[in-house]
C-alpha cells in the first residue's frame, strides 16, 4: 500500500504548509484540463488528493500516523481498506482549497467540466458495540439510520415535478463571479461563488412543495457495516457516502462508525494478546494437572507441570486476537494462580496439619521473584 507521505513526497514531520505546498505542485502538475484526459495522470491526481485529504487534518492524520490507512478509511462495506477519490471528489478537494487563487481558469481552461458548487451532505456517526469474539472472528452488522435523503418527489432536484432549476442570470450558469484588477505586479482574476444563486449556478423558481426546495426530507436506512477482525475501541470506519444527503442533488456526506469493545471479564486485552487468570489448588500445583482454557475460538487444554508456582505464564501461540494489518493471531497468556481456601473442614485442616509436618520451610532464594517478573515480561513483551 502506498505511504501518504510518499505520495506527496514530503517527510512525517512535515508542516501543515508543506504538505499543502506539495499537494498544490502535485495537483497543478497531473490536473486533468492540463493533461487531456490522460487515465495515468488523473491516477496521479486522484491519488495525491486522498494524501492530502488525510495529511491536512489533524485528526485523521494522527489517527493514520498511529492505525495507517486503517485508521482513516473504510472499504467496500465498511471494512478497512484504501479506498481512493474518485475524479469528482478530487476536483472539489481542489477547488475548494485552490479554486480562488487567480489564473487557474487561464491556466487550465473551462473545458467541459463544470465549476457549480455542489454542497456536501453532513456526516453522520454512529456507535458501534462489539463483543471479543467479534472482535476474533469480524462481523457484519446492519444499522438503522434516520438521516437527511434524497426527496423522492423531486428526486433531489428540489424543484417542483415537471419544472427544472432555471440558470442563473447573474453568473450564467457558471456558479462564479469573477472580479479583474489590474496592477503593477500584472493581471489578477479572484473568482468567488455567486452571491445570487451561492454558487450552484441555478436557481429553483418552483420549490417542490415536499422538501420546500431543498431537495432533501428525513428518511430512514439500512446500512449494512462489516467490521474486519482485529480492530479495537480506538478504531473508525468511515463509509463514504452513506451519510446525509447533500441539498439540491449534492453529494452525501460519510458514515462514520465507532467502534467501542465491550470489556469480556475472563480476559484481560493487551494488544493482540489476551491474558487469562487461571486458578488452581496447592495439590494441583504440586502434582501437576491438565485444566480446560477457553480462548475466543474455543477450549483448549493446558498441562500444568507438576510443581508449578504462583505465577506461572503459560502461553498459547496463535490463540489471541489477529492483528488488523496483517492478520496473525497473538497469544492467550495463561497466568496460574494459587488459591488458598479461606475456610478448613476439620478434615482439611488436618490434612494440612501433616502436610506442614513433611514440607519444611519455602525456599529464600530471591532470584525466583527475578525469575518470575522476567518470565512476564517475555510474555508481554515489555
Amino acid at each position: 500500500m502506498t505511504d501518504y507521505y510518499d505520495v506527496l513526497g514530503v517527510p512525517r514531520n512535515a508542516s501543515e504548509a508543506d504538505i499543502k505546498k506539495a499537494y498544490r505542485r502535485l495537483a497543478m502538475e497531473y490536473h486533468p484540463d492540463r493533461n487531456g484526459g490522460n487515465p495515468q495522470a488523473e491516477e496521479k491526481f486522484k491519488e495525491a488528493a486522498e494524501a492530502y485529504d488525510v495529511l491536512r487534518d489533524p485528526e485523521k492524520r494522527r489517527r493514520y500516523d498511529q492505525f495507517g490507512a486503517a485508521g482513516v478509511r473504510g472499504g467496500a462495506g465498511g471494512g478497512f481498506g484504501f479506498t481512493h477519490f474518485d475524479l469528482s471528489e478530487a476536483l472539489n478537494l481542489f477547488m475548494r482549497d485552490f479554486g480562488g487563487v487567480a489564473g487557474f481558469e487561464s491556466l487550465f481552461g473551462r473545458g467541459d467540466r463544470s465549476r457549480r458548487a455542489r454542497h456536501r451532505g453532513q456526516d453522520v456517526q454512529i456507535t458501534v458495540r462489539l463483543t471479543l469474539e467479534d472482535v476474533a472472528h469480524g462481523t457484519t452488522r446492519t444499522i438503522k439510520l434516520k438521516a437527511l435523503e434524497r426527496c423522492a418527489r423531486c428526486d433531489g432536484t428540489g424543484a417542483e415535478p415537471g419544472t427544472r432549476p432555471e440558470r442563473c442570470g447573474v453568473c450564467g450558469g457558471t456558479g462564479e463571479q469573477r472580479r479583474a484588477t489590474q496592477s503593477v505586479f500584472g493581471h489578477f482574476v479572484s473568482v468567488s461563488p455567486c452571491s445570487a444563486c451561492g454558487g450552484e449556478g441555478t436557481i429553483t423558481t418552483s420549490p417542490c412543495a415536499e422538501c420546500r426546495g431543498d431537495g432533501r426530507q428525513r428518511g430512514e436506512q439500512v446500512v449494512e457495516v462489516e467490521v474486519p477482525a482485529g480492530v479495537s475501541s480506538s478504531h473508525y470506519l468511515t463509509l463514504r457516502g452513506k451519510g446525509a444527503a447533500g441539498p439540491r442533488g449534492g453529494p452525501a456526506g460519510d458514515l462514520i462508525v465507532e467502534l467501542e469493545i465491550e470489556d469480556d471479564p475472563r480476559y484481560e486485552r493487551r494488544g493482540d494478546d489476551l491474558v487469562y487468570d487461571l486458578p488452581i489448588s496447592f495439590s494441583q500445583a504440586a502434582l501437576g494437572v491438565e485444566h480446560a482454557v477457553p480462548t475466543p475460538y474455543g477450549e483448549e487444554t493446558v498441562r500444568i507441570p507438576a510443581g508449578t508456582q504462583a505465577g506461572t505464564v503459560i502461553t498459547l501461540a496463535g490463540k489471541g486476537l489477529p492483528n488488523l494489518n496483517h492478520g496473525r493471531r497473538g497469544a492467550v497468556h495463561v497466568r496460574i494462580q494459587v488459591w488458598t481456601p479461606t475456610t478448613l473442614s476439620p478434615e482439611l485442616r488436618d490434612l494440612f496439619e501433616r502436610l506442614a509436618e513433611h514440607e519444611g520451610e519455602p525456599p529464600r532464594d530471591e532470584s525466583i521473584g527475578k525469575r518470575f517478573w522476567n518470565k512476564m515480561k517475555e510474555a508481554f513483551g515489555t
